[in-house]
């Protein structure tokens, strides 16, 4: 049996994602805005999950998404520079806490005063004296 070799290849090295994806959103004044994240090195990304399950599971019931296809998702993050796509991340950090008022600055305190104590008496050497 002779082996036919084809053109294609069966795994291509970059795989995308078949139909759309859901993509996170956030309000804007036009409308929605897909939310860009960070990865843990800081570099900006998209990010889009494969399931209403994963984004949920991730972002909590509350987080409002839309459906993209993944072409759709990087033409509209392209031009703010976003070239990075993350797909069903499996960690997020906790959305930050409201800013609490500063804590009032403790009143300055004076240092505790010195104890002064009088100099110990040291008896003085008796001298004799000689007339004479």
């Amino acid at each position: 049996m002779t082996d036919i070799l084809c053109g294609e290849d069966p795994e291509p090295a970059e795989r995308t994602p078949a139909g759309p994806l859901f993509v996170p959103v956030r309000p804007g004044p036009s409308g929605c805005t897909a939310r860009l994240f960070r990865t843990p090195l800081g570099e900006r990304t998209a990010v889009a999950f494969t399931s209403v399950r994963h984004l949920t599971a991730i972002l909590g019931p509350d987080q409002g998404w839309i459906r993209l296809a993944e072409p759709a998702l990087r033409a509209l993050t392209a031009p703010l520079g976003v070239t990075r796509l993350t797909l069903d991340p499996q960690f997020s950090a906790p959305a930050p806490a409201p800013d609490a008022p500063a804590p009032e600055p403790a009143p300055a305190r004076e240092p505790a005063p010195v104890k002064k104590t009088a100099p110990a008496k040291v008896p003085a050497p008796a001298l004799a004296l000689r007339i004479g």
